[in-house]
């Protein structure tokens, strides 16, 4: 596996993976010592290249090949999460219920809070039932940004 990474708006954006698929794409707050390799495989170049272009705002959907680790469960979660389009948001409710079965809501919330592919499998689309935001790994400020970033939301309160 291959770390890479580059500064955001958001702070700085390490992307792992290899020539399978990006396997991880996290926003860290403190700086790293890990140097961005000089060649990247395939998947990871591109996720680079989109992630780049989805913060300029020229992206608004992502095509690179993905290899996220989890169960079999998170992985039907993050399926579902990528059918919820740019631009939009979706309760957890919501989510539970195009899925089937509203009663496993915490596990799909808890499968949401997992999801290892930051901003490309759109966990940051879903919100509580009342349309205020919830728990986000990256901090609430940035589902924030990115939510106001697809203009998705443009008067939301964290409070």
């Amino acid at each position: 596996m291959i770390n890479t990474y580059f500064q955001s708006p958001l702070g700085l954006v390490r992307i792992t993976g290899d020539d399978n698929g990006v396997s991880a794409i996290s926003c860290i707050d403190v700086t790293t010592d890990g140097q961005p390799a000089e060649i990247l495989p395939g998947p990871v170049e591109q996720a680079v290249l989109q992630l780049q272009e989805y913060f300029a705002g020229d992206r608004k959907m992502f095509d690179f090949l993905i290899n996220p680790a989890g169960t079999p469960f998170q992985q039907n979660v993050w399926r579902a999460l990528l059918d919820v389009p740019f631009g939009t948001t979706l309760s957890y409710l919501a989510l539970t219920r195009r899925m089937g079965d509203e009663k496993s809501i915490r596990a799909v919330a808890a499968a949401n809070g997992k999801n290892p592919l930051w901003i490309v499998v759109p966990c940051h689309r879903i919100i509580g039932s009342d349309g205020s935001l919830t728990g986000y790994a990256g901090g609430l400020w940035r589902k924030q940004w990115l939510l106001e970033h697809e203009g998705s939301f443009r008067q939301m309160r964290l409070f």
